[in-house]
């Protein structure tokens, strides 16, 4: 797939996981994972979440990620959805909560994302001008996890941090 540039990803994005395995398959889905946010300072709102008609930037440092994966089967079911809901206020990010720049993946220098408070790099490629594949990889872990985004409006309310 051609690479992007990170200019192109400015804007909001819609997620969608796709399964291959991975222990996080179906768990961001299920907790309500709306998609992304690049911002023209090359800032990111990684992990946007829908609560009502409004879209909340969850700051993923608040999140175990070593348990999350190991105990991935409870993150795809409905107690794990409510629980979830009842915590977003205390896992909100009062920012942007990683950085977007070019970095090489297989070969190719593309779009990433570098979390700021996680092992966590986003890589993504075009799949055509609406869309993008992501792969998050987590450093220590051989595992990707991998979603597709596709560019939307800017809906609701802006939100995304408060």
């Amino acid at each position: 797939m051609p690479a992007v540039e990170p200019h192109e990803l400015v804007g909001l994005w819609r997620g969608l996981g796709i399964p291959t395995g991975h222990p996080l398959d179906g768990v961001l889905e299920n907790l309500g994972w709306f998609g992304k946010r690049f911002r023209p300072d090359m800032r990111v709102d990684a992990l946007l979440f829908r609560v009502g008609q409004r879209l909340i930037a969850i700051d993923p440092a608040r999140i175990p990620l070593r348990l999350a994966l190991r105990f991935q089967n409870i993150g795809r079911m409905g107690a794990a959805r409510h629980l979830f809901s009842c915590l977003q206020r205390g896992l909100r990010a009062k920012g942007p909560v990683a950085l977007l720049k070019t970095m090489p993946f297989d070969g190719v220098a593309s779009a990433a994302i570098v979390y700021d408070r996680q092992p966590i790099v986003d890589y993504f490629r075009r799949i055509d001008k609406q869309r993008i594949m992501g792969a998050m990889t987590i450093s220590g872990d051989d595992r990707i996890y991998f979603f597709e985004l596709e560019r939307v409006d800017e809906p609701l309310q802006r939100h995304a941090s408060n």
